[in-house]
């Protein structure tokens, strides 16, 4: 499959991803458990049908030491026995969060209130910044059609 268009050939877009990778970078400093950010990345993409996130995020993921089985049943979460109740709040948080515009109140209190009680301040700001910037990447990406499984790991260090 070949992109609609080319982001990566951009400058413009070169530049955009400099400044959104910036803001990603400060979501490092939030203190999330290290599992948290790849379920999130690799949530929103598969709600947002970004294939060449969904790709990256999965790869990275394992490449990082997550199991393969949880990141396979990361779409089924409700029914599956393996994750924490901060990765449930987290995961729930992220589907609201990217479909914000199928409920009238955005984010239910109940997925908002598991939230507040498994993250701190400090945290909670990380992972909402988290899943806004995942959900721009998967906005550029399928807009322009960036086709998936061709993703190495690193390829953007």
């Amino acid at each position: 499959m070949e992109p609609r268009f080319n982001l990566y050939a951009s400058p413009v877009a070169q530049k955009v991803a400099k400044y959104v990778n910036s803001a990603a970078k400060a979501v490092e400093s939030a203190g999330l458990p290290e599992t948290i950010p790849n379920l999130v990345l690799l949530r929103a993409s598969q709600i947002n049908g970004c294939g060449f996130c969904t790709d990256m995020h999965y790869k990275d993921a394992v490449h990082a030491g997550e199991d393969p089985v949880r990141l396979n049943l990361v779409a089924a979460w409700r029914e599956a026995t393996l994750f924490t109740d901060a990765e449930r709040a987290a995961i729930a948080l992220t589907e609201e969060g990217t479909r914000i515009a199928d409920a009238q109140t955005g984010v239910a209190d109940d997925v908002w209130d598991a939230a507040r009680k498994e993250f701190s301040d400090d945290q909670l700001a990380g992972l909402i910044s988290l899943i806004a910037i995942i959900n721009a990447y998967n906005r550029l990406n399928v807009m322009a059609g960036s086709p998936a499984g061709g993703y190495q790991v690193g390829q953007f260090a």
